[in-house]
């Protein structure tokens, strides 16, 4: 085979699909996750597949997953899309695995693409056929399982995460494409573009695997024209690569890798007070195509997560900058975001609630189910009141500054302290009351 013939011939199914991996072995980059030392690969390849939430970038290899794991079970395979699959389809399809487990005892594994696509009802069509085993689900998504699918399916699913590729996966999958066309790299790239390709890749195998095919048919289509002799062109170098691809080196993908780095880069820069830094990282996501909801939805997170009760009023406006959004849409939705972004940046900071809630937790877990103090239990029933439940209670409005000395907690834990109030912001009012009723009972 020479420089760019290829055994494709006949075929014109994409290069991703002739070079897709067939096996979980194969799988470039999520070896953590899936390879043979991982629990949850061991148990794979042992044939034990539950249903599965596969959450991760585009092209780190979700669909590839779920097609490989057909070769380790005897299982009937139905491959849908959740946008051009409906409640009809869903409730087909596990009426057949219902039919196809009770009659031949057969398992059915069920893989839906971008399964966040799904309204509620959808979802809730697939879980009796799920609970009941007649379908092994694996759905597969580039959102945040926790907000985009209900807690009734997640519940009954195991969420993996599929991690972005990194410069060494995606070189690996170079290195195969050139195989496959049985050329070097080094042939078809000088350096400098073979870095640049890899970086605009931006850790997906998908998107790098159709920009080596272009270049692979450009030049096959070159040498065949004799348009610059013999190929000329090899190796690329940057320019060539630009001109080639019209790629732009930065940019914003909602769903890849820049994804996570960006709405990072915006959440520390509110919680790092810098509104500047914040309200541009808001324009990059705006400009790339973010959802809006998702940006609404995170300001919610951090108004109660890093400013707390230093400014009540951050939760407030947080929830009806995302009423406002889903009310107007883009563009104008874009202006209250930026009203948000920029109030919370400016914000005193907090975070003694959330640190408040991991300590409670904690103590729960440490603690376990220890008994309420009878004081506190209701005696709404004759049962209960006979049992001394409410007895003892002091009632705080029948006191003066509607506070009295009395014990919250259950003896195991008493005298624990879970919340410390800063001195920032309006929580510094919550501290200081705190102190005065405890200054007062003494």
């Amino acid at each position: 085979m020479d420089l760019f013939s290829t055994n494709q011939g006949a075929s014109s199914a994409p290069l991703s699909e002739v070079l897709r991996p067939k096996n979980l072995d194969e799988i470039v980059g999520q070896e953590k996750t899936i390879g043979p030392k991982s629990k949850l690969g061991q148990m794979l390849r042992g044939g034990m597949i539950p249903s599965l939430i596969v959450w991760g970038p585009p092209g780190t290899g979700k669909t590839t997953f779920a097609l490989a794991l057909a070769q380790h079970i005897q299982a009937h395979f139905v491959n849908l899309n959740a946008v051009d699959s409906g409640a009809k389809v869903l409730r087909e399809v596990g009426e057949a695995g219902r039919e196809r487990r009770l009659q031949y005892n057969q398992k059915t594994l069920l893989f839906v693409d971008e399964i966040h696509r799904f309204n509620k009802a959808q979802q809730d069509v697939l879980l009796p056929f799920v609970e009941k085993g007649d379908l092994v689900l694996i759905g597969a998504t580039t959102e945040n399982p926790s907000y985009e699918l209900n807690r009734a399916l997640l519940s009954r699913s195991r969420v993996v995460v599929f991690e972005s590729l990194n410069s060494e996966h995606l070189m690996t999958i170079a290195k195969k494409v050139c195989d496959f066309f049985q050329v070097s790299l080094d042939q078809v790239f000088e350096r400098e573009a073979l870095e640049a390709l890899i970086h605009l890749s931006d850790g997906d195998a998908r998107r790098l695997i159709n920009s080596l095919e272009i270049i692979f048919d450009y030049f096959q289509f070159e040498k065949t024209t004799k348009t610059t002799g013999n190929g000329g062109s090899f190796p690329l170098n940057g320019q060539a690569l630009w001109e080639l691809l019209q790629t732009s080196p930065i940019g914003y993908d909602k769903a890849s890798e820049m994804h996570y780095d960006v709405i990072s880069a915006f959440i520390k820069s509110v919680r790092g007070s810098d509104p500047d830094a914040a309200v541009y990282y808001l324009a990059r996501m705006l400009a790339g195509g973010e959802d809006p909801v998702f940006i609404a939805r995170r300001l919610i997170v951090l108004a109660s997560e890093d400013i707390g009760n230093a400014d009540p009023r951050a939760l407030t406006l947080a929830v009806s900058g995302l009423q406002a959004v889903e009310a107007i849409g883009l563009p104008e939705g874009g202006i209250t975001l930026a009203q948000v972004t920029t109030y919370l940046a400016s914000c005193p900071k907090s975070n003694r609630a959330y640190q408040a809630l991991n300590l409670a937790k904690e103590c729960v877990a440490d603690s376990k189910t220890v008994p309420i103090p009878l004081h506190l239990r209701s005696s709404k029933t004759a049962l209960s009141s006979s049992l001394g439940y409410g007895e003892d209670y002091k009632y705080p409005h029948s006191f003066e500054n509607a506070w009295v000395e009395q014990s919250y907690l259950p003896r195991e834990v008493e005298g624990r302290q879970f919340y410390d109030p800063s001195g920032r912001g309006f929580e510094k009012n919550l501290k200081e009351y705190l102190f005065w009723l405890k200054k007062k009972s003494k």
